[in-house]
């Protein structure tokens, strides 16, 4: 098991390092553009004297005459500081100040790679310091964006720092503990993607180290230091000091992000009480905004920009006016508005989970998540999701429940809820729920999916199982019907199943076992 995570950590550095740095060489295109219009390349003291590469894009006629609203954008996870250089042209062509630089331990600035811990939260606020002495940058007027690495950041740093007035986070994160390691099941794919990028484009810190060798080991004796060390880091942890602060927050993601899955953002939408917005589009981690980093026209950030011109300019642009949840399906092609998350999906339906089922674990059924980046960006590109046969999947090693045909397309909206009985003839393991729209032929793509696991179990004892599954849009066309398949290998994620082990599942009659379908209120 262990030679499989290092082969899976190695080949995820080689793969995403090469995009990552061909990002990075494409970047020096619109950075060109942008050093005929004054940036500058600057470097700015952090916390502990830690020194950040940074740069300076400035309004055109800047004199010093008077200032300007000032936008900081930490860079994303692995990427140069030119990440943003055509954005912050934009931005900058627009009436602000852009500094963007680059996060400790990664490229040109200095120390290790702290993964969004207290040290990057203050070099945040080190960075703003620096902008208001050296730049003409309005001290009332102060806002954060980032992708991914910079949206966690920028988040914190709300959280922190009572100057930053609107923040708006792209592909971001909200609970790392409940994006990587959710359904107390390590995600090991995507962190192993972060893990092998790290090596290759910065300088891990000695506890990041220890700290992803832990993960990929399954210690148990080190779970709650992983859990402590995960909401250190977690935006989540300190939403009440966000909506004192008060920051205006706009929150952007994918629904099929593998690495930070849409759900833990909307329930941290949720809790927040300062004027926010929640825009979810189909894609994978990143990519809904990745074209404007290349200055093409671009709703994620053009929903920026239009962000701060109200919060930071006080424009009177209409963004405030809108349905603040805006959400796009993966098989549909317009935006549909939603006062709030809860109206998502404002009805449901159940599909009973009746009989009991035995299934034996250890072996793949061939229902799986698809493969980190590339499955969710098919789905973008092509709606063309993982897929299955449902049929041939062969039941000694996936259960498998169906509706009954629908009439009518389903708009499923929302997280998808599983409520069953597992028995277990081993005290630990782990089971993944996947949901199928299953067309006439019998083929199923994928609507959504979620790990499990579970420890100190007694064998032999039934126990309650309660799973969200990760939140999505996604249109069933009629004549289609649903599956909900459980199995318990996906190479997305560590399975924690001993030898031999098999899973009982029933739906007892004073506690029956359901699937609740959210639907769009028609």
């Amino acid at each position: 098991m262990r030679n499989r995570r290092q082969a899976l950590r190695t080949t995820a550095a080689g793969a995403v390092s090469a995009t990552l740095i061909a990002g990075g060489v494409l970047g020096l295109a619109p950075a060109a553009q942008a050093a005929t219009n004054g940036v500058r390349f600057v470097d700015i003291t952090g916390d502990g004297g830690t020194t950040l590469a940074a740069n300076v894009v400035m309004p055109a006629g800047a004199d010093g005459s008077h200032d300007y609203p000032l936008l900081v954008l930490p860079t994303s996870w692995g990427f140069p500081q030119v990440q943003y250089l055509a954005q912050a042209e934009k931005l900058a062509n627009s009436g602000y100040v852009v500094v963007s630089y680059n996060v400790r331990g990664f490229w040109q600035s200095g120390g290790g790679i702290e993964v969004a811990g207290p040290k990057d939260v203050a070099d945040a606020s080190k960075v703003i310091d620096w902008a208001l002495a050296n730049t003409p940058s309005d001290a009332g007027h102060i806002g954060m964006a980032g992708v991914s690495y910079g949206a966690g950041i920028s988040l914190l740093a709300a959280a922190h720092d009572k100057r930053i007035k609107a923040v708006a986070s792209l592909s971001g994160w909200a609970d790392l503990i409940d994006s990587i390691y959710s359904g107390r099941t390590e995600h090991s794919q995507a962190t192993a993607l972060l893990d092998g990028v790290g090596l290759v484009t910065g300088r891990p810190s000695a506890e990041t180290s220890q700290v992803f060798k832990d993960f990929f080991a399954s210690d148990l004796s080190k779970e709650q230091e992983l859990i402590d060390w995960g909401k250190e880091r977690s935006a989540a942890t300190y939403v009440d000091q966000i909506n004192k602060n008060g920051a205006a927050i706009m929150l952007a993601n994918a629904w099929g992000d593998t690495i930070f899955p849409p759900n833990q953002i909307a329930d941290f939408y949720g809790k927040l009480s300062v004027p926010k917005r929640l825009e979810l589009r189909p894609g994978d981690h990143a990519t809904a905004e990745l074209t404007g980093l290349f200055g093409l026209p671009n709703d994620v950030w053009t929903d920026t920009e239009r962000w701060f011109d109200h919060y930071l300019k006080g424009a009177d642009n209409g963004i405030n006016r809108e349905d603040p949840v805006e959400l796009k399906s993966r098989s549909a092609g317009g935006y549909e508005g939603y006062p709030d998350w809860k109206s998502v999906g404002a009805t449901r339906k159940k599909i009973d989970l009746a009989g009991t089922t035995t299934i034996h674990t250890n072996v793949d059924s061939g229902a799986d998540g698809g493969i980190v980046f590339l499955s969710s960006i098919l789905d973008q590109v092509a709606q063309v999701p993982p897929v299955a046969y449902v049929p041939l999947l062969p039941r000694r090693w996936a259960a498998v429940w169906q509706s009954g045909k629908y009439a009518s397309a389903q708009q499923v909206r929302g997280t998808v809820k599983l409520h069953t009985t597992v028995t277990d003839t081993k005290e630990s393991g782990t089971l993944v729920a996947y949901l199928y729209d299953v067309g006439p032929l019998g083929l199923g793509k994928l609507v959504s999916n979620a790990p499990y696991t579970w420890h100190g179990q007694q064998p032999g004892q039934p126990f309650g199982v309660d799973l969200e599954l990760f939140s999505t849009a996604y249109d069933v066309p009629a004549g289609h019907h649903l599956a909900l398949v459980v199995d318990t290998v996906d190479p997305l994620y560590i399975e924690h199943n001993p030898t031999g082990a098999q899973l009982t599942f029933s739906s007892p009659a004073n506690d029956p076992s359901y699937v609740s379908i959210p639907l769009r209120e028609q």
